[in-house]
């Protein structure tokens, strides 16, 4: 049988590395995993409850309907339950609303450093995968964003946009996303995706959520996870926030089992437990601002970040610390996929896991640079 050329030259999106296979592999007890931006916390106790109690009816089939979770979602979001569906996880919705709206030869825009799932679902569906370059300091440029559409328009049909983008961590301001909205309001031939994963994590000010923007225009979709500060990677649940006639092809595209019912019943409680989600921002807000300090004190360059990790440059290619940080039983995140190759991303753990990650990396970057300095010495000329 021919498997078909675009299948066989997809770009694999890298996850994070198992704890269990680091252990394999480096003959290790422990392990603190910092590569995946999960929530520390774990589940809410209020979904770890209710999925205790629902384990003996789940040889039952979920609601297709996803009523009850539509239902708290209307209460949690505040939109009418006919602007949302659900999904196992945004990367199936990222994954349909490509199907949907793009065909064959058709593009999708999204920027330099953005998060590789809309690469990788344009590559899935034989649609071009076009990236704006972003500022130095790793924010949208929309200027260019706008000249790369213009440029392309014809073939684009969908527009991505990480805010606060993963890996960098960077958010867009109010005011030019506000601007960059309207500019595409009266172009309804192409679909604008705020991806919003993060949303819970943000302090900046010059931040806001697209959400009530949705229900006055009819090409905004906004999406939502519950892997981050809900702590549910696992369960696979995701939320899209859309205008009703994107919604309704959404549901006729997706499989009618596509959430499984633990996840509808684990969603409906992480969205009532408002606790939660307060505790979960103050143990993220405290390691964020525990990692500026000590990567500051030890003169390493990053990008202050609005999500739950932080990004970081290091002196040689962000493999080679990412080895020696595995040895030490420490995962972190090489992000050379987006093309960063001297960079790592590091999640915040809970307390004692972010000390020894940031304890670890001080040892791993202070032979690392014994290396380097033994490397200058030997390259310089005899006098």
């Amino acid at each position: 049988m021919k498997i078909p050329n675009y299948i066989k030259n997809l770009s694999l999106y890298k996850p994070g590395k198992p704890i269990e296979e680091t252990k394999r592999e480096f003959g290790l007890n422990e392990v603190i995993k910092l590569a995946s931006n999960e929530n520390p916390l774990g589940p809410s106790p209020k979904v770890m409850a209710t999925i205790k109690a629902h384990l003996q009816v789940q040889h039952l089939y979920p609601d297709p309907s996803q009523f009850e979770l539509l239902q708290a979602a209307e209460k949690f979001f505040a939109i009418s339950k006919a602007h949302i569906s659900f999904g196992n996880g945004t990367d199936e919705i990222i994954d349909f609303l490509v199907r949907i709206f793009c065909e064959k030869g058709d593009a999708l825009l999204t920027t330099q450093y953005a998060f590789q799932a809309y690469e990788v679902s344009a590559m899935a569906n034989q649609v071009e995968c076009l990236k704006a370059p972003v500022r130095e300091n790793f924010e949208i440029d929309f200027s260019e964003l706008i000249s790369t559409y213009e440029a392309n328009k014809s073939r684009i049909k969908i527009i991505f946009l990480a805010n606060p983008n993963n890996p960098t961590g960077t958010i867009v301001n109010k005011t030019e996303f506000a601007k960059f909205v309207e500019y595409f309001s009266k172009n309804e031939d192409v679909l604008l995706v705020s991806d919003e994963a993060y949303v819970e994590f943000v302090r900046d000010p010059q931040y806001e959520s697209l959400l009530p923007l949705v229900t006055s225009h009819q090409n905004l979709v906004v999406l939502r996870t519950f892997s981050k500060i809900f702590g549910m990677a696992g369960l696979r649940l995701g939320c899209m926030i859309a205008p009703a006639e994107v919604v309704d092809a959404y549901n006729r595209l997706r499989k009618p089992f596509n959430v499984s019912a633990v996840a509808q019943l684990a969603g409906i409680a992480a969205m009532e437990d408002a606790e939660f989600i307060s505790a979960t921002q103050c143990v993220t807000w405290s390691g964020i601002d525990f990692f500026y300090k000590e990567l500051a004190a030890m003169g390493v360059p990053f990008v202050p970040s609005q999500g739950n990790f932080v990004l970081f440059k290091t002196p040689v290619s962000g493999q080679k610390v990412f080895s020696e940080m595995l040895k030490k039983g420490i995962i972190l995140r090489p992000v050379d996929n987006y093309g960063l190759p001297q960079y790592l991303r590091m999640s915040v753990g809970l307390e004692r896991e972010n000390l020894k990650a940031i304890q670890c990396l001080k040892e791993v970057l202070f032979h690392l640079n014994i290396e380097i300095n033994r490397e200058k010495k030997l390259a310089q000329p005899e006098i």
